[in-house]
């Protein structure tokens, strides 16, 4: 994720943490000094920090189990708003989406268990008093723990909540079914949830939008996704392309810019194999940095593994995304570059099958 640094590494899996959560440290640190003095600002980030690796662990909890079933999860990143692991695909079986959905709870309920356990009683009237430093941090880590499991076992996307409904709706009415009614009920509770904070509490305001935009996006991927099954590779790469050649030097690599109106240009050797991908924003960059005459090949990035024309278009678009790549190289079976996958033309190609679903493609 853009503007997050790696803090270290669990089993495989690096944790970020996002730009704005330090901010977030910085502000409530502050405000807690304004008001309290040094105790106070040391309590409070004391308490954040605690919060998070709850947080963190919840996320492990979704990790763990997904792995169980093959998926691998590349990050995991802390942002003010709580922890985003990302899998590498989705459970394809609902009572695999289950589990995984519900792990990252019952971490929860196990931490609020242990800290119950450990200071002898919870009175549940604590549990609204989160932001009471007078209650004492185990106290308030129990009380959060358990916001946190309501909280995301709201039946909303991006909610824990909002999958495990897809989860036991896919499996009595088939995944398709499930994830436009999981989606409309998500927007549903997102206008509830809006027009109570018309009374007064801008934050079920913020969290309504925030509901609402991710079960629309929820329901989009999830269409595409069904779009692409089947489909391979050759189905949407994009044939007709310009190349530029690995001896070419930044004054002919702009020739070719202006010769095309592309974003992507592949970097070929002399047997037209891909050895790096030349993007136009670095290479209008590097005209104000580097002489006409230098190589061009000096500023391609690193390519992406070439994917086989025949390959699934959902696997590569699915490897795209992990790797944030803006395109890949597709090889014939000798490895030579036949074609280029980008989300421009995923997207042309995802208009035309929606104007036409039964529109057959010309496979590579």
């Amino acid at each position: 994720m853009p503007w997050s640094i790696v803090i270290g590494r669990v089993a495989g899996t690096a944790i970020r943490v996002h730009i704005t959560f330090l901010l977030l440290l910085v502000w409530i640190g502050f405000s807690a000094f304004n008001s309290g003095g040094r105790d106070a600002a040391g309590a409070s980030l004391l308490f954040i920090v605690a919060l998070f690796a709850c947080v963190l662990l919840h996320e492990f909890g979704h990790i763990l189990m997904a792995r169980r079933f093959g998926i691998a999860t590349p990050d995991v990143t802390l942002l003010p708003i709580g922890g985003v692991a990302s899998l590498e695909r989705m459970p394809e079986k609902p009572a695999q989406e289950l589990a995984v959905a519900l792990a990252g709870p019952a971490v929860n309920v196990v931490i609020a268990l242990v800290l119950i356990l450990f200071m002898g009683a919870l009175a549940p009237a604590d549990i609204t008093r989160i932001d009471d430093p007078q209650l004492g941090l185990l106290a308030r880590l129990a009380s959060a723990n358990i916001f946190l499991v309501l909280f995301n076992m709201i039946p909303a996307f991006p909610m824990d909540g909002g999958r495990v409904l897809h989860a036991i709706l896919a499996m009595r009415i088939g995944p398709k079914r499930a994830m436009q009614v999981a989606a409309k009920i998500g927007q549903g509770l997102a206008f509830v949830l809006g027009f109570l904070g018309l009374f007064g509490n801008p934050l079920l305001i913020f969290i309504a939008i925030f509901v609402y935009v991710a079960a629309a996006g929820e329901a989009q991927d999830s269409e595409m996704r069904d779009a692409f099954k089947g489909l391979s590779v050759s189905d949407a790469m994009e044939t007709a392309f310009a190349t530029v050649p690995a001896s070419a030097s930044l004054e002919e690599a702009v020739d070719i810019l202006l010769a095309t109106p592309q974003h992507e240009f592949p970097v070929v050797d002399a047997f037209h194999k891909p050895v790096g991908l030349i993007v136009r924003e670095d290479l209008i960059a590097a005209l104000r940095q580097r002489d006409r005459t230098s190589p061009a090949i000096d500023i391609a990035r690193a390519p992406v593994e070439g994917v086989r024309g025949t390959a699934p278009l959902e696997g590569a678009l699915e490897e795209m995304r992990r790797t944030r790549a803006v395109a890949v190289s597709v090889v014939g079976e000798d490895g030579q570059l036949i074609g280029l996958l980008t989300p421009q033309n995923v997207a042309e190609m995802m208009l035309i099958r929606q104007a036409r679903p039964d529109w057959r493609f010309k496979r590579g």
